[in-house]
Formats: structure tokens, sequence, C-alpha cells
């Protein structure tokens, strides 16, 4: 008899993902470790440890059913698998539930295991600044271990809820595009369960035992991500029936594709809207179709420091009336003091 489907589920999830992963490290799969691509653990032979694969786990439903998962498929695949909880400091006992998450990951056999203590500022909201200091406590680790990758457990309701965010919010076809797959340096952290509903996620837990801890945060009010998931979203499916979340999945994909798509034709285009000296010049710029001058506009704002947490659409709209509406306007003032300017027609953007 094989396993619950829910538990076949995440498991499939993560194996291909593992699978993704072995392949870009040109290690043959379903090879053991003692002989996969000449990878052993780490002393044997003198030969290189096998790769290591992290679990980043807040001890959620989501990322306990990942960790499960990993913890299943990783050494078949002749994988190490290791785990990280970030401890935020955000709530009374946070340190000591942290222990317990690392308790947990252990007794489901990962190793390394650890616990790290960030310090979440201000900047950009409560949500924005613990998500920083959560991705750079996680980068610290990985590379510190030298791991190979970072799994974090987003579901596909975490995907639709980042996709009406984005629209709420007027951000662009990017924002709709909501996470993706495979992100950070190097492609270093990876989402298994972009197809996988939360539900499946906690019910995995359940038929295996695991327990879980609820973050009151996820049900706190204040929070807009919270009031969307226990308010907007199911209002959203009384009105117009179920499926909305696989819609708001799939719109997430497509739209990814189109944004990936214009990307790649800004960064052609953009050697050719720039003179000699590297700046950029309004007439040809004014050629391009609007979604390619933005991205160009946007990347000049980016590189001029101006921090992308911060620089939103409108931002950009206006910068672009720089060039579609010029009427001798003045200089347009950007996050992180950057200013863009027209001068001679020509488009300056600097740190002011």
């Amino acid at each position: 008899m094989g396993p619950h489907p829910a538990v076949a589920a995440i498991r499939l999830a993560v194996r291909r993902v593992l699978h993704d992963i072995l392949t870009e490290l040109n290690t043959p799969a379903g090879v053991p470790a003692a002989t996969a691509a000449g990878r052993t653990p780490a002393g044997a032979s003198g030969l290189p440890a096998s790769p290591l694969v992290l679990v980043a786990c807040s001890g959620g439903a989501d990322s306990m059913a990942l960790a499960s998962a990993l913890a299943f498929e990783a050494p078949r695949l002749g994988i190490r698998a290791g785990g990280v909880t970030v401890d935020h400091g955000l709530q009374h006992g946070s340190d000591l539930r942290a222990e317990e998450v690392v308790l947990r990951l252990r007794e489901l056999g990962l190793d390394p295991v650890e616990a790290t203590a960030v310090t979440v500022g201000r900047e950009g909201g409560p949500e924005a600044a613990a998500r920083d200091a959560r991705y750079a406590a996680l980068d610290e680790a990985a590379a510190r271990h030298g791991a190979a990758a970072v799994l974090l457990g987003h579901t596909r309701d975490d995907q639709a809820e980042t996709v009406l965010l984005g629209l709420a919010r007027g951000s662009g076809i990017r924002s709709l595009s909501g996470m993706a797959a495979v992100s950070g340096a190097g492609g270093r952290y990876r989402r298994p369960f972009l197809q996988v509903d939360r539900q499946t996620a906690r019910k995995a837990c359940m038929v295996q035992s695991l327990p879980v801890w609820d973050d009151p945060h996820n049900a706190d009010p204040a929070y807009t991500r919270s009031r969307l998931r226990h308010e907007g979203l199911p209002a959203l499916e009384k009105a117009l029936g179920k499926g909305v979340v696989e819609a708001l999945a799939r719109t997430a994909q497509l739209s990814r594709d189109d944004a990936d798509a214009l990307d790649t034709w800004a960064r052609q285009a953009e050697a050719g809207v720039r003179d000699a000296t590297g700046v950029l010049e309004c007439a040809k710029l004014y050629a391009l179709p609007p979604a390619v001058r933005r991205r160009i506009l946007r990347r000049a704002a980016l590189d001029a420091g101006a921090p992308g947490g911060a620089l939103f659409a409108r931002h950009i709209e206006e910068v672009d009336r720089l060039i579609t509406g010029w009427r001798g306007q003045g200089a347009i003032n950007l996050p992180g003091k950057v200013v863009a300017r027209r001068q001679g027609g020509r488009l300056v953007i600097r740190q002011g």
C-alpha cells in the first residue's frame, strides 16, 4: 500500500525539484551518494561531499510538509538534506519555538540543522522588513554550508495571494507573475509547492503525525496578506465560484512567460538607445514599445541606486513622461535619492 495521496503529492513535487538540481550539477539522478558523479560524504576517499539542499522551515504546515518530503526523497537521490529556521524575534517565546523546530527537523533526519536569529527593521513595512531579514539569513546560511539550493514552502494559495496583491498595487505584469519556481542568485531558492494547495500540505502533516505551528500573524488582520487570505479570497470564491486560486496561479505563470520575454527584449534593445558615453537618448527610447521602454527606465533607476522594493510603476510612469510628454518639466525625484532629468535630448538618471 502506497503513501497517502497528500504525502505522495508533496514527495513528487520535491522529487522533481531535486532531479532538476542534480541535472544542473551534472549529477546522474538516482545514483547512490557513494558513486554519484564521484560525490561521496566529506572525507571519504578524498572526494567531494554529496550536494546539500536546505529547507527553510518555520514550523508551519507548509514548511514542515516540505521538510518531511525532503527528508524522504533526498537520501534516495544521493543528496544531503539540512534545515534552517529563522527566529524573527517578533513574538514572545520565538526563540523557544525555533528550538522546537530544530528538534523536529533533526527527528526527521535532517543534518545540518540550525536556528538563526535576526533583527527585523522597519523599511518597507513590517512584512517586507521581515522578509528581507529572513532572506539575508538564509543567504548567509546557504553560503556558509555550501548548499546547492534552499527549498521554500510557498504553495499555490500563496501564489494566488501574491498575484492579487500585485494587481491591487497596480505594479504591472511582473508583479502579476507572482513568485518564481526558481529565484535568487544562481537559482538558489526553489519552490516545489507552487502547484500544491495549502490544504494538501496540511493534510500531509496530519497523516504523518507531524506537529505544526500556526503563526498568529497569519490570522492578524493588521497584515494585508492575512486580510486577503481570510476575507478577500473567500469573498472572491463566493462571488465567482471555486477555482479562483487555480486561475490566479495560471495567470502568474502566463504573466511570467510574457514578462520574461519583454525583459529579454529590453536587455537586447538597451545598448541601441544609449550614446557613445552610455547616456540614454530620448528619441531612440520614444521609438520603442512602452513596455520595453519602461523596463529600460526601471533598470536605469535601479542601477543608479533606487531600491527595488520602493520603486513603483507610478515612478517609472513619471520618468516615462520626460520622453513621451516632454513640456520642459523639471527633474523627477525617485526613491533612494535618485533623480531623473531630461538634458538636451538625453535622459540622465543618477544620484541627486
